[in-house]
């Protein structure tokens, strides 16, 4: 591992401070690319205008129409936290906005795969709707949408993933990604892209004359769902996702926040009144997502839409249960799968430029978890097979993949699907993250032809894992209440939490933990001595060490201590 410093430029710092920003804050901003003050401000009036997507004016009035008309409108989702938060915000918003008829479908993982196909086209058909609306899912649905036509039905594709060489014949498509979309933010989440439309179709309300400004129905409390999905999906935090994300974290501190939401704070121990993106990320999301993975998205959806305080705490109580089952399930998948990378290279060689894995056992709802810790161990992209379990396909492979930076996971499997007609049947996905189907027989063709991709396209720079920080921490910022306002401001994919690095003295170690995984250091910092502790490693450190590390607070019998979380340490 090689640590690296982030520029840090001197007039931003300057022009950030001399603006009233915490000195720590200044720098910090200014690394990520913040110049002035103006561009942290998270007010709602600086969220970019709905008008600008393209394809929102048609879905407003589509959606208008239809509420005028009180036509039966049918959302289908994806089956991960983007896709539920989605759902959730587009039945709770259509109804606050007029819709009677609102109903959803959620695709299951296994038996229906991924977004909206003729056979869910058919199911939404015979639910009675008028008008099928995807969230999070549709952009590539070619043969989806043709059939739901076919069918009579009218069609709202929302979507944020990147299209295809053809797009789905919808009545509408709001989509940043869309050719000849001017919309600023392209890493907007699929739950943004349904707030947009929701903006848009109120403000076609009010030109309707349904209601005017005073008395318009209030959007604001769908933001903590808007950031749960935001910030699970791990899309970029540019300006305008880091707004919407901040609206939603100040509601849900406030206690303003939907019955599931508060439930699922409460079923992972964690504090709503103190709500960070680490919680939407790392303790919310996956409880949501353990649903699509393991079960079915509907609880996750129903857990999101109920307002009886009691039932949230039931379906967040199962998801719990289930997210605890995810989490055995992928601890014995992952050694597997690291066993069978590993294998892939002899001791003391590096790993070849990308990977592929496949076990007859594997569980195709965790692969993408697998694949995302495989990459984070060896630094190299990595997909995780595992054998379809719908019926009549058992001789498919089902793969989730997760990249590095540098290298664009989508376009990789589109140009092997160029190079090998026929090896992948589909695929689909963003940079850091796709999926794909292969028929078993070509496994070997798949994995030998996407490390060729990756071999041309990957070089030793590229390779050798880089972790970016901000240089050394002085002494006066280990500071319990400052460590408290860094968690609470909007950090994540793009926009990256605080990491300091500098060399320290190694006091003490010794290993923790139920499995003794996990290594507790005493260290010397600064002249000062400070607790430390590196999470699943057991390698012990040198006398003194240049690490990389987090900052958190740790409370013990009252009293609370900053504490340095390692990262990463140059060897």
């Amino acid at each position: 591992m090689k640590i690296i410093e982030r520029d840090i430029p001197p007039r931003a710092v300057w022009a950030l401070e001399q603006a009233g920003v915490h000195p720590l804050l200044a720098r910090l901003y200014a690394a990520r690319g913040i110049r002035a003050k103006d561009e942290l401000d998270d007010a709602l009036a600086r969220l970019l205008p709905p008008a600008a997507l393209k394809g929102v004016q048609q879905a407003a009035t589509l959606l208008a129409d239809a509420i005028a008309q009180d036509r039966r409108m049918v959302i289908v989702a994806d089956y991960d936290c983007d896709g539920a938060t989605a759902c959730a915000v587009a039945v709770r918003g259509l109804r606050l906005l007029g819709a009677r008829d609102v109903d959803y479908l959620v695709p299951d993982r296994v038996v229906d795969g991924y977004g909206l196909t003729a056979a869910i086209a058919r199911r939404v058909f015979d639910k009675g709707a008028d008008l099928l609306i995807t969230v999070d899912n549709g952009i590539a649905s070619v043969d989806g949408v043709r059939e739901a036509k076919a069918l009579g039905l009218s069609v709202l594709i929302t979507d944020h993933h990147l299209p295809g060489p053809e797009l789905p014949a919808a009545d509408a498509i709001v989509n940043p990604n869309q050719p000849g979309c001017g919309f600023e933010s392209k890493s907007i989440a699929g739950v943004g892209v349904m707030f947009y439309v929701l903006m848009q179709l109120r403000a076609e309300l009010r030109a309707r004359g349904r209601f005017d400004q005073a008395s318009q129905p209030r959007l604001e409390p769908l933001l903590p769902l808007v950031a749960l999905g935001t910030v699970a999906d791990v899309v970029r935090l540019d300006n305008n996702n880091r707004r919407l994300v901040a609206q939603g974290l100040r509601r849900i501190r406030a206690g303003q926040m939907q019955a599931g939401i508060r439930a699922l704070f409460d079923a992972a121990g964690r504090r709503a009144e103190a709500a960070t993106t680490f919680d939407c990320g790392f303790a919310l999301g996956p409880r949501i997502n353990a649903a699509g993975r393991l079960a079915d998205m509907t609880l996750g959806i129903e857990c999101l839409l109920t307002d009886d305080a009691g039932r949230a705490a039931d379906l967040a109580r199962q998801l719990d249960a289930i997210n605890r089952e995810r989490r055995e399930l992928e601890g014995g998948m992952r050694e597997q799968a690291m066993l069978l990378a590993e294998d892939l290279f002899d001791e003391g060689e590096e790993p070849p430029p990308a990977i592929s894995v496949f076990d007859p056992d594997f569980h195709e709802g965790v692969v993408g978890i697998v694949a995302s810790r495989i990459k984070d161990r060896l630094h190299r992209p990595c997909f995780v097979f595992a054998a379809s379990g719908a019926p009549g396909r058992e001789h498919e492979l089902k793969g989730s993949g997760r990249s590095i930076a540098g290298f664009h996971l989508r376009d990789a499997l589109d140009l092997v699907a160029k190079r090998h007609p026929g090896v992948i049947l589909k695929f689909g996905g963003h940079a850091m993250a796709a999926g794909c189907t292969v028929a078993e027989e070509h496994f070997e063709t798949f994995e030998q032809a996407f490390a060729q991709v990756a071999s041309e396209w990957l070089d030793a720079a590229t390779l050798t894992r880089r972790l970016e920080t901000d240089g050394p921490l002085a002494p006066e910022y280990c500071r319990a209440e400052l460590v408290d306002q860094l968690q609470r401001e909007v950090w994540g994919q793009g926009f990256a939490p605080p990491t300091f690095s500098e060399e320290v003295q190694v006091l003490s170690q010794r290993l923790v933990g139920e499995a003794r995984n996990h290594l507790q250091i005493k260290l010397l910092h600064q002249g000062r001595p400070v607790d430390a502790i590196w999470f699943g490693h057991t390698e012990q450190l040198p006398e003194r060490a240049l690490l990389a590390f987090r900052l958190d607070v740790n409370e013990w019998r009252g009293e609370r201590r900053v504490q340095f979380l390692v990262e990463g340490v140059q060897r």
